[in-house]
């Protein structure tokens, strides 16, 4: 994966940068030791590494706004990092750039159960929001499966869904407000806790933005009454096809369930290797959960099980308490962790309409016989967010190369049926050449002019998202 060569000039005033950043941090939020810098060397997108010149962990949006002051009066690139769980390499930095990392940034602002919103330091980990309400009732929707880990502003920078973002929507549809820094040390507040701000709609350009924009270095999220009960149902097919059809015909019903996960053959065997969930060997389930009191979820399940009756399952289990609810999920959460014990794997990211499932499974089937090397099938079916696994051999010269031309020729299927390159994991450095496939130069132009506007010398993550020889000339200049 080519990455623009760092600027030596940069490099060659380390001790001077270094120097200047400990006088507006405390010692220990700087770390320059080059073993030290490995630790940020990559993210999730774990193939491709490169320790950064240093990093810091700022404490506070005032520290943030004199790190990146710095930053950009001496002309030093800045790879703003969560909690580096990205998957397609948003947080990679390069050798004559700064990571700027907001682990310490972890507090709860505020809690206002009556407007039901919380507002957050965004280096909290996804899962402590929920942590910080759940006792009084409520919760945060956006789950991503690294949700123990990730932090928010992450979620925020790549628009991170989950496994019930189909009910609840994605990030964007639960992030009210931010506080932002931008490269200049500016500190701007946009939004806030209302259901839509006046003016012009800067929120929905910055969720998503993958740190290019600004640094957030506060949210303000959405919180929601927990619901009265949810219940899932296990379907098992003897085709990934048929699964496919299945999701469709459930979503053209007009039902809506809380989640609708897929898991084919591969995942299955490896995952009920680890998990023991008790799950039936066939070639595709589905994981489908409704929510509600106890005589909505029997109305919606009916319904479901019905449909998936016309599509001759295998298997069609219904949870009947909380532990066999568990174990039904257990095989679907421990799925990333359960492959990554058996195989190298890249986890691709493409969207497609619920429509093309079948078509789109199939010819994933034809192009893995055609490289040669074996996908797992993963996903949140329900909203067509496709995760497929390419397993490959990390230390086979060429694998890690024929894994990516064929996830790169998997992702111009996800275009051609109608969808879109990623839905929750953000183009990073993984789908960065592949902007050409969806967009044309003029769409291309009008994004990187966004840019401009916030970041004119294309100084925050500026090896991300466009194709470096589409945006040279702006990070040149």
């Amino acid at each position: 994966m080519q990455m623009p060569t760092p600027s030596a000039t940069v490099i060659a005033r380390k001790s001077q940068i270094v120097d200047r950043l400990r006088q507006v941090l405390p010692a220990d939020a700087v770390i320059d030791d080059v073993a030290e810098t490995r630790a940020y060397e990559c993210d999730g997108l774990s193939a491709y590494r490169c320790p950064p010149l240093c990093a810091v962990l700022p404490a506070s949006t005032e520290e943030v706004s004199a790190v990146l002051k710095i930053c950009s009066e001496m002309g030093v690139p800045v790879v703003p990092r969560g909690s580096g769980t990205s998957l397609a390499g948003g947080a990679m930095p390069t050798a004559d750039s700064v990571i700027l990392g907001v682990a310490k940034l972890n507090d709860v602002l505020e809690t206002n159960y009556n407007d039901r919103i919380i507002r957050v330091q965004t280096g909290r980990t996804n899962l402590s929001v929920t942590g910080a309400v759940e006792t009084d009732g409520f919760f945060y929707a956006p789950d991503p499966s690294s949700q123990l880990a990730c932090a928010i502003a992450g979620n925020i920078a790549m628009n991170s869904g989950g496994a019930h973002c189909l009910k609840y929507g994605v990030t964007t549809n639960n992030l009210l407000g931010v506080t932002m820094v931008m490269m200049d040390g500016t500190i701007v507040e946009i939004g806030g806790g209302h259901l839509d701000a006046g003016g012009l709609d800067l929120l929905g350009v910055i969720c998503g933005s993958e740190g290019q924009l600004g640094v957030v270095t506060e949210a303000t999220l959405r919180i929601l009454h927990k619901p009265e009960g949810a219940r899932p149902v296990l379907m098992g097919f003897d085709s990934s096809e048929v699964a496919g059809a299945c999701v469709s015909d459930i979503i053209k019903a007009g039902v809506l369930p809380v989640a609708i996960e897929f898991m084919d053959r591969p995942c299955i065997e490896v995952c009920e290797a680890f998990a023991k969930a008790g799950y039936p060997m066939c070639e595709a389930l589905l994981i489908v959960e409704v929510e509600g009191s106890d005589a909505e979820i029997d109305e919606q399940l009916e319904k479901i099980m019905s449909i998936a009756k016309t599509h001759n399952p295998v298997e069609l289990r219904e949870a009947k308490n909380a532990d066999e609810a568990g174990r039904i999920w257990l095989g679907r959460k421990s799925a990333f962790g359960a492959m990554g014990q058996v195989n190298d794997y890249m986890c691709l990211d493409g969207t497609i309409p619920v429509s093309a499932l079948p078509e789109v499974l199939r010819r994933i089937q034809e192009l893995s016989k055609e490289f040669g090397l074996d996908v797992g099938n993963v996903f949140h079916a329900g909203d067509g967010n496709m995760h497929p696994l390419i397993l490959y051999n990390a230390n086979k010269p060429g694998d890690l190369e024929l894994c990516e031309a064929m996830g790169a020729e998997i992702l111009k299927v996800c275009v051609e049926v109608g969808g879109c390159l990623t839905g929750e994991h953000g183009v990073g450095i993984e789908k960065r050449d592949l902007m050409n496939v969806q967009f044309d130069p003029v769409d291309l132009e009008l994004q990187m002019a966004v840019k401009d506007v916030f970041d004119p010398q294309w100084l925050l993550n500026p090896a991300k998202v466009f194709p470096l020889a589409t945006s040279e000339d702006r990070r040149a200049a």
